[in-house]
């Protein structure tokens, strides 16, 4: 039976007839790799976060604290990683992360339909966006027997919210995640100082342009009058969502709800409560508050107050040890965002799939030293938060 880890057989191998990898295997690598090949107003869209940065790099270092202790003498020649997510056996819990520039970061602009791709090759389900630059229709047939999901910015028009989320269901996504922290754009110097912010200069709003609603509120061809369409876009962006909310999603929509950007047990349980089929605990990567707890140390919380549905977890995942770490805490999907685009970035469909079957390779042969053939027995085993 192949492992995830046996990727590192076949770079070994390609090593022995002088072949190097063309994508590096390790985060820091890889991210002086992007940020060298990136346009600088792509790169600090991807790269930065809100204000200093602190909860961001918070996100990644708080991994370092929290620790797992190896079990000898198991046998662990098998390893299982296999999740089953809304009816649907996946081979391992990681997940794509939505990310709304990830069309841009191609070096065709067809990033999403690359990431979409990356997907397909590697079995790992890709979140996609409301925010791209190809219809989500067209990433969906490019998922090839991956199931994915579709991540949602509600608009504030209710007919063009319902319209997107239809379009979704019948283009075969398995999920619709709501965003509920970026009804406004946090404060992020990077853009700022350089003035830019994509989806003002008409980037990555594909899903909207193509939309009927959105072409009907318009009443003209986006194409032929794109400041109006960008400000029209401006207006209807996204609205700051409430409890209330929850019983008209349930009504539009058959999808299973997950809602994204949860992090207060408090809130894990209202939304259990009010019927969210799932709890994405992420603090957006530290891209739109600063001044917050690193992600991972809110998970356990999160978990805790959602009891039997499923937590889903972003924000800080960097490699295949941060994928299963976030897994012994409890989470039952994790996402990966950052990483998976700079590799697109550098060789695009390929790239991005090399990344993330290297955070697959490494997530494997992590259980396979530390004694846990399965995802069962890495959350019998936990976590431990270290002193800092």
């Amino acid at each position: 039976m192949p492992h995830f880890g046996d990727y590192q057989n076949e770079i070994y191998g390609a090593g022995l007839r002088g072949v190097l990898p063309k994508v590096p295997v390790d985060y820091a690598t890889l991210v002086q790799r992007a940020t060298a090949a990136m346009p600088p107003h792509v790169l600090n869209y991807v790269q930065g976060g809100c204000g200093d940065e602190w909860t961001q790099d918070q996100n990644a270092a708080a991994f370092h604290h929290w620790g797992m202790v190896p079990r000898m003498m198991v046998g662990t020649t098998s390893r299982d990683l296999s999740t089953e997510i809304f009816g649907h056996t996946y081979h391992s819990p990681l997940l794509m992360s939505p990310i709304g520039v990830t069309g841009i970061c191609g070096q065709d602009q067809h990033g999403d339909i690359a990431a979409a791709k990356a997907s397909a090759m590697t079995g790992v389900p890709m979140t996609v966006s409301t925010l791209g630059n190809d219809t989500l229709e067209e990433v969906a047939t490019h998922l090839g027997d991956t199931p994915g999901f579709f991540q949602l910015y509600t608009p504030r028009d209710r007919d063009l919210a319902e319209s997107l989320i239809r379009r979704a269901e019948v283009a075969g996504y398995r999920a619709l995640v709501v965003t509920l922290d970026t009804w406004v754009t946090g404060w992020r110097p990077r853009d700022l100082n350089a003035g830019n912010f994509p989806q003002l200069r008409g980037h990555v709003l594909t899903n909207y342009f193509a939309d009927p609603v959105f072409r009907k509120l318009l009443g003209k061809d986006p194409a032929q009058a794109l400041p109006e369409a960008v400000m029209l876009w401006g207006s209807l962006f996204a609205r700051p969502l409430t409890w209330d909310d929850m019983a008209w999603f349930k009504s539009v929509t058959k999808m299973p709800i997950v809602l994204k950007g949860i992090c207060h047990p408090e809130d894990a349980r209202k939304a259990v409560d009010m019927g969210a089929d799932a709890i994405f605990c992420s603090n957006h990567g530290g891209r739109q508050a600063n001044g917050g707890i690193a992600a991972i140390d809110m998970l356990p919380g999160v978990v805790e107050a959602a009891g039997e549905v499923p937590v889903w977890f972003d924000s800080g995942i960097r490699s295949g040890s941060d994928l299963i770490k976030a897994l012994a805490i409890g989470a039952r999907a994790v996402g990966v965002g950052r990483p998976f685009v700079y590799g697109l970035a550098l060789d695009g469909a390929a790239g991005a799939a090399h990344v993330l079957k290297c955070i697959l390779a490494e997530a494997d042969l992590m259980m396979a030293v530390n004694g846990m053939p399965t995802l069962d027995h890495v959350r019998a085993a936990g976590a431990t938060r270290l002193s800092a």
